[in-house]
């Protein structure tokens, strides 16, 4: 990158005026005690909050930083089923064919969730449900996408087709790609905007939520739970925690079985309404085959490309990210030569050992954490299935709650082997493996 070419270090989802989390955060010390504490003002925590607040249970939702500063104002706001990586089959060769079916069920009913609670509950977030386009990198790639596609379609009832390289210029301006699949009922949406949905909505059912409160400790047990931060203690009978790819190292357990991952996104300059429609003709989201996924698509206003990926590590490197993406939106993209990239940041999704989310209570402490990169479509839906968990109420049940969470012997939540990953996988998607 060159001197001239700067950028802001920021979300371009902050720059949005609409976009005020703090007014709803609490300005004093929160109270010594709660009926339930949920650690993590994200997606998950706060429509945990929001459920147990409507129910009458009093909640106080503490944040380590500024409520909207993670995650979920930072990722790239694409919304979809978000399939276990394993696939139908990888799923149904560990649990079963039936169990893997249920699971790849919920996959959908948690996109669907969302849908609905963002019409009922009236949050403009800019929701708009055009469809994705899945380019196939390879053309052995396109073959197996097809696979994919028919099984979906046949056990899932899935809306989605494959689209041949001679008609994708209907989907996308690119000639990278060896066709492809559309999944026509994926979305896009403003992230901080859904992000600030949950906020205004818990906080008007009657949730407390507190920033700059990093907990150090939980101990206890359900019915009579400590939550210990640097300068507060908090006395619950239940306690959530929903930190995701933010879960700190204090918390043991919990980081033990979780791979923390830097995603990196990027937003181009105001670009005219005919090069953004020549580059997205429907204005879908935008994803690929590589093992090292790229995703990307057009602003709600139609004024910028929104690009992301995964980056090298997990220092928030903007400098090395950020050429990094530019030069894979101009691979997919050489008409975007000249286009400046306005804004960079990044975010940290979890991945999980076995791939998938994981839903559960260990000493007392109920969670709901490990997104594996899909949190948008997951995390609202597994929020409130933990809040109905913590009533009581059968509703909260869910696929997931049986599967073990699991960690692996010497590793203590530092993915040290993550550098040693991207380069085989950079490396597999250069042979088209």
């Amino acid at each position: 990158m060159t001197g001239s070419e700067t950028f802001i270090h920021q979300p371009f989802w902050w720059s949005d005026s609409r976009f005020q989390p703090g007014s709803f955060v609490q300005p004093d010390l929160p109270p010594k005690k709660s009926d339930v504490v949920i650690i993590g003002a994200g997606y998950t925590g706060l429509s945990a909050a929001l459920t147990l607040a409507r129910a009458g249970r009093s909640v106080v939702v503490l944040d380590a930083e500024r409520p909207g500063w993670g995650c979920s104002a930072r990722n790239g706001g694409l919304l979809g089923p978000s399939f276990h990586k394993l696939g139908l089959k990888g799923l149904e060769r560990a649990y079963g064919k039936e169990k893997a079916r249920a699971i790849m069920r919920e996959s959908l009913d948690s996109m669907r969730s969302l849908v609905s609670f963002v019409e009922k509950e009236k949050i403009d977030c800019e929701l708009v449900m055009r469809g994705r386009f899945r380019g196939a990198v390879h053309p052995k790639h396109y073959d197996s996408l097809a696979r994919q596609v028919e099984i979906m379609q046949r056990e899932l009832g899935l809306n989605v087709h494959m689209v041949p390289k001679s008609e994708q210029h209907y989907e996308i301006g690119s000639d990278l790609y060896h066709g492809g699949a559309v999944y026509e009922d994926d979305g896009t949406l403003q992230p901080a905007l859904l992000l600030q949905g949950l906020l205004q909505k818990a906080t008007e059912a009657g949730a407390k939520i507190y920033g700059e409160q990093a907990v150090q400790d939980i101990s206890g047990s359900e019915g009579k739970l400590e939550v210990r931060t640097k300068s507060h203690s908090l006395m619950a009978r239940n306690v959530i925690v929903a930190t995701n790819g933010y879960t700190p190292k204090n918390l043991k357990w919990f980081r033990r079985r979780l791979i923390p991952i830097r995603s990196a996104v990027t937003a181009t300059e105001e670009l005219p309404p005919e090069k953004i429609r020549e580059l997205s003709p429907k204005l879908r989201g935008h994803g690929d085959t590589h093992r090292l996924v790229f995703y990307y698509r057009p602003s709600a206003d139609g004024k910028r490309m929104i690009f992301g990926g995964r980056a090298k590590d997990l220092k928030d490197n903007p400098q090395e990210y950020v050429p990094y993406l530019r030069n894979a939106m101009r691979r997919i993209y050489p008409q975007l030569q000249s286009v400046r990239v306005e804004y960079g940041w990044s975010g940290v999704v979890a991945y999980t050992f076995d791939h998938a989310p994981h839903v559960g209570e260990v000493d007392g402490v109920h969670y709901a954490m490990g997104y594996c990169g899909s949190g948008v479509g997951r995390a609202v839906y597994f929020g409130r299935k933990t809040a109905l968990k913590v009533l009581g109420d059968p509703e909260g049940r869910t696929e997931l709650d049986d599967l073990p969470f699991k960690s692996r012997q010497l590793y203590n939540g530092s993915p040290w082997f993550m550098p040693f990953m991207i380069r085989w996988h950079a490396f597999a998607d250069r042979m088209g493996w």
